[in-house]
């Protein structure tokens, strides 16, 4: 992993993170917002405490742990991610209300371009605030984005201590099982 100066993070902060989509996909993964490590490298769930390929990993998702920087090889198994809000920072509590309903919008919108089987929100406070659902839980939601269903998934971050590892797991593999149904 590369390191970074305080003043390149900072300068990332005005970096736009590609999306890793297809049209079609078995599950779309949503982030809540890049982090700046994530946006200076340019590939997503970069920070190293993050969870996200791990958990990716052990739920069954993809047969080997993947690195950040493998990103693409998602697509080949059916796999995307995408993001909440577009503009990185250091926390997602730097994000406004108003950015997470915007952000709710584009991405209704995206899965209704993209047509996966599922998108899967990955933090269930950023779904509530995306999507104005005050009472979501983790788990299968009942709104859908046309034919696109829609699960919450705990938040990857280090930081969420409510989940270990081998929870996570457990529950990204919840929704690989529902995607195989």
């Amino acid at each position: 992993m590369a390191r970074f100066t305080p003043e390149e993070l900072e300068a990332a902060r005005d970096r736009v993170v590609p999306d890793v989509v297809a049209d079609g996909l078995r599950v779309l993964f949503c982030g809540i917002n890049p982090g700046l490590m994530t946006a200076a490298t340019g590939h997503h769930f970069a920070r190293p405490g993050n969870r996200f390929w791990p958990v990716l990993h052990r739920s069954g998702f993809t047969p080997r742990l993947l690195k950040p920087s493998e990103q693409r090889e998602l697509l080949s198994y059916g796999l995307g991610i995408t993001n909440v809000v577009e503009r990185p920072t250091a926390r997602a509590d730097e994000l406004s209300a108003e950015e997470y309903r915007e952000g709710g919008r584009l991405l209704a919108l995206k899965a209704e371009r993209l047509r996966p089987g599922w998108l899967a929100v990955v933090g269930v406070t950023a779904y509530r605030a995306a999507f104005d659902d005050r009472k979501a839980q983790v788990g299968p939601q009942s709104r859908a984005f046309g034919d696109t269903r829609v699960w919450v998934l705990p938040n990857p971050s280090g930081l969420n201590a409510h989940w270990t590892a081998e929870t996570m797991a457990e529950e990204f593999g919840r929704l690989r099982e529902a995607t195989e149904a």
